[in-house]
């Protein structure tokens, strides 16, 4: 579960990161960028807390 968790994030953080270079290479309208940007905060709020400080458990 805390794997799935973690692609999440990740995909998060692309999608939060990847849209503004794509607008400023003109790949992208605002709109379009505010929409994705919005949808990788979301999942990102969502998703990261559960896994980010989360203690491992050493064998």
């Amino acid at each position: 579960m805390k794997n799935i968790l973690k692609l999440i994030s990740i995909l998060g953080l692309v999608m939060s990161i990847l849209p503004p270079l794509l607008l400023f290479f003109g790949e992208m309208d605002l709109e379009s960028m505010k929409l994705w940007m919005g949808i990788g905060m979301v999942a990102w709020m969502c998703t990261a807390p559960f896994w980010v400080n989360s203690k491992t458990s050493e064998n």
